[in-house]
């Protein structure tokens, strides 16, 4: 089955990462068009893919079966909604949408239509996660007692970058905060739930710039802290604290294709430094995309279905913690 996609937007990370990846799978996909709001002089293509101006323009086409949606968060909530009613299954970047309420509405007309959407968490499918998660398995650092995930990045030197911008979907919640309870949950268990948060205000753009919270879960001991932000030294990790001894990690969300990631143990027979399986996050989530429409498996869209919810939950909770 070759997936007829569409792209809305010119974004880096659809140019830099998600369109090449969809050309080298040219056996599962075949990208139809990329959307802009308005095209540039002379713009007729992008790499021999077309350029049409008008996101509805490209909603509009008759063969397309998906769409790849890399907008800013504040504009998710419409544009996915324009795409499931137009029968289209929707790849998204994080943040799915704004705000819980958005987020149900959409699931449950996804629901409806037995359409796919899929949330842009690339790590998931780095071999990376699996790696750490069975060393966890298999007790190499005893009964898990803590969670520490840390996803932050110094200022953008761009004073008009759309994750300063509030009316855009802007903030640190929703963009780097998302990772970290991700991580929280994906490890902690579906039960996580968000006991305390803390969000800092940029007061003149009206956004959070960075942020710190703690997850439980509701029938165990094991706990999370999560930290996050726009105005920081740089950290992309998580750190899990055992019974009998500590795992951490500091390239986690970002490891790259050719990147070789590391994990260091440490216990009292001493450290040591583990090399990881390097891998293609972003090759491996647009598989799974292609395998959620190929095989129209239920459990796998349920999955997915659960997850945007539970993630959605999660964050519109650490908002409401916060104040």
């Amino acid at each position: 089955m070759r997936i007829k996609i569409g792209v809305l937007g010119k974004a880096n990370i659809a140019l830099r990462s998600i369109i090449p990846t969809l050309a080298e799978l040219s056996d599962q996909f075949e990208i139809v068009a990329i959307a802009t709001r308005s095209k540039a002089d002379g713009e007729s293509d992008i790499n021999g893919i077309p350029v049409i101006e008008g996101y509805d323009q490209l909603l509009d086409i008759d063969t397309l079966d998906a769409v790849y949606i890399p907008l800013p968060i504040g504009m998710h909530y419409e544009w996915i909604r324009k795409a499931l009613n137009k029968g289209l299954h929707v790849w998204v970047e994080k943040s799915l949408a704004s705000t819980e309420s958005e987020v149900k509405e959409l699931i449950s007309l996804a629901k409806e239509k037995q359409l796919v959407v899929l949330e842009s968490f690339q790590f998931r499918f780095h071999k990376q996660l699996k790696s750490i998660q069975e060393s966890l398995k298999d007790g190499i650092i005893g009964e898990v007692r803590s969670f520490r995930a840390s996803f932050g990045f110094p200022p953008f030197p761009d004073a008009d970058n759309i994750r300063y911008q509030k009316s855009l979907g802007g903030g640190a919640l929703l963009d780097a905060g998302a990772y970290t309870l991700k991580t929280a949950a994906l490890f902690l268990g579906k039960d996580v739930e968000v006991v305390a948060a803390q969000l800092a205000m940029d007061e003149d753009r009206q956004v959070d710039i960075y942020g710190n919270g703690m997850l439980k879960t509701k029938d165990g001991a094991a706990t999370a802290q999560v930290s996050f932000g726009f105005d920081n030294f740089y950290q992309c990790g998580i750190e899990v604290w055992g019974s009998k001894g500590k795992l951490f990690t500091n390239r986690l969300f970002t490891a790259r294709k050719g990147f070789v990631p590391q994990m260091t143990i440490e216990t009292n027979e001493g450290s040591k430094t583990v090399d990881l399986p390097e891998d293609d996050a972003f090759t491996n989530i647009a598989l799974h995309f292609h395998k959620m429409l190929k095989d129209k498996d239920s459990d796998l869209r349920n999955e997915e279905y659960e997850q945007n919810l539970l993630q959605a939950k999660l964050i519109e909770s650490f908002k409401q913690k916060s104040i």
